[in-house]
């Protein structure tokens, strides 16, 4: 089953299901001509069979899915060997469902969930031998306001040989929360699974809902969820700035972009009531509609904005100090970048032209386009100007979409039907991070089997371990803020 949408919908019925090393084999046949390994995962059955489910998006931008089957405890040939970007993965599956990986070069727990809860202190990190190598642990407490993760960081006087970032601490278990309530009244809690990704996560969901019940929105609904998600993603875009800018006591930027980014969250409240997107969305619609008070309010908004971002950017351009902060430190080249699978503003700022919203470009991306932007040089200083021109970049459609989409009040809240017994849905919406991707298969009787998400940051959390070898371990926080990744995005 293909589908070049952001949306796959698919009766598991017709799906083919290969026996596991065929599947294995399959993947690895779809890799080497040259796709993309969105998500792979699987889900314990009755009487320990394993489904496992990859999702391929190939070089024209069709998504595809394989289907294998096994056996708890079964070994299948690794992937990651030949293909970096599968590592991730396969030790989620691994953990999750008890099929091994054989010849996974770096087979440990990702979250260490159930049975391997209490055992986190057996953690085998990679060690870096030499008389005057050494070791710097951080965390998993810190001493600010931050979500827990230990970093460890192998040594040579100042030079990183090595980092290991073990993540996994929280122990939430909201895949499986997801399946106690009823499908339709998820949305709260899928909007609490990552805080700074509320329109991300909901829109991925409502569309999943739709699909399954035959729900069709219209262009309206389409186009203001869109604008909900370009306002996030500006706002998230801004916090970054604000954290390189204030790593490295540019204070007149951390002051400044703080202050803008006060602005757009702010309209956001002025729409739907919170500044972080809560309770905008719903499946079936939206619930606050953006009239033409509304309309008048953001575009005068972004038109003060807009000019006030200019000349902070260009002070941040044009420092000298910043410019001696950022440039080459931190570099993730893109064959790296492309190997290891980084995806949103950290991969094409390694020059990888990745993004969601144009290569499966669904409603409103077809009828109002963005373009993909890059930047060449993989240094946080690239990953500091891809933010500058994503914020222009969606500005620009904002400006564009509030100017021409159609203005009504009429906002509709319900589904056509149930949802459709024994069907897969995989929703993608491109975050501020990257691809938020949400998998949801229903039973015979409709009801919700399976809840599978996967956050842009499982897989980039490996890109900054890359970064920071052989710079100086003070890079450290300027990396780590250049990336800006989610604890809670990888302890689900």
């Amino acid at each position: 089953m293909t589908s070049n949408q952001p949306l796959l919908l698919i009766a598991t019925r017709e799906l083919e299901t290969h026996a596991l090393d065929d599947w294995a084999a399959r993947c690895a046949q779809g890799l080497a001509s040259g796709a993309r390994l969105l998500t792979l995962f699987g889900r314990v059955t009755e009487g320990d069979e394993v489904l496992t489910t990859a999702l391929l998006q190939d070089v024209g931008g069709t998504l595809r899915v394989l289907r294998g089957s096994g056996q708890r405890g079964q070994f299948f040939a690794s992937l990651t060997a030949q293909f970096p970007a599968a590592q991730m993965m396969e030790r989620e599956l691994w953990e999750q469902t008890g099929l091994v990986p054989r010849g996974h070069p770096w087979l440990k727990p990702v979250r260490y969930e159930g049975a391997r809860q209490q055992r986190m202190h057996e953690h085998l990190f990679f060690t870096v031998r030499g008389q005057e190598v050494h070791e710097v642990g951080v965390g998993p407490i810190h001493a600010s306001v931050i979500e827990p993760g230990h970093f460890r960081f192998m040594c040579h006087g100042e030079k990183v040989h090595h980092l290991e970032i073990q993540l996994g601490y929280q122990h939430r278990g909201i895949e499986a929360q997801l399946l106690r309530r009823p499908a339709l009244a998820l949305a709260p809690l899928v909007e609490s699974i990552v805080g700074d990704s509320v329109v991300a996560y909901t829109w991925g969901y409502c569309a999943a809902m739709e699909a399954l019940s035959g729900t069709r929105v219209s262009e309206r609904t389409q186009a203001q969820r869109g604008v909900a998600l370009e306002l996030e993603r500006i706002a998230m875009h801004l916090a970054t700035l604000n954290g390189l800018a204030t790593d490295i006591a540019f204070l007149q930027g951390g002051a400044s972009y703080g202050r803008l980014r006060t602005a757009i969250i702010n309209a956001s409240m002025r729409v739907c009531g919170s500044r972080f997107g809560r309770g905008w969305l719903r499946p079936g619609g939206v619930r606050c509609a953006i009239d033409d008070a509304a309309q008048q309010d953001l575009l005068a908004t972004l038109t003060d904005f807009a000019r006030d971002l200019t000349q902070v950017n260009t002070l941040m351009l044009e420092s000298r100090s910043v410019q001696s902060r950022f440039q080459g430190t931190g570099v993730v080249s893109q064959k790296a970048a492309q190997d290891i699978g980084l995806s949103g503003p950290v991969a094409r700022a390694s020059g990888v032209a990745f993004d969601t919203r144009v290569s499966l470009a669904g409603a409103p991306y077809n009828t109002h386009p963005v373009a993909v932007l890059t930047e060449a040089s993989g240094d946080c200083w690239a990953r500091m100007k891809l933010r500058m021109v994503e914020i222009d970049e969606s500005l620009r459609w904002l400006n564009a979409v509030l100017q021409t989409s159609p203005r009504t009040d009429a906002v509709t809240l319900a589904l056509a039907a149930p949802l459709a017994p024994e069907h897969l849905c995989i929703s993608i919406v491109e975050g501020f991070r990257g691809p938020v991707i949400q998998a949801l298969e229903t039973d015979a009787a409709g009801a919700l089997v399976h809840y599978k998400l996967q956050d842009p940051s499982l897989q980039n959390w490996f890109g900054l371990a890359l970064a920071v070898r052989d710079n100086e371990i003070s890079d450290f926080p300027v990396c780590n803020k250049s990336f800006d990744l989610s604890y809670c995005g990888n302890d689900l």
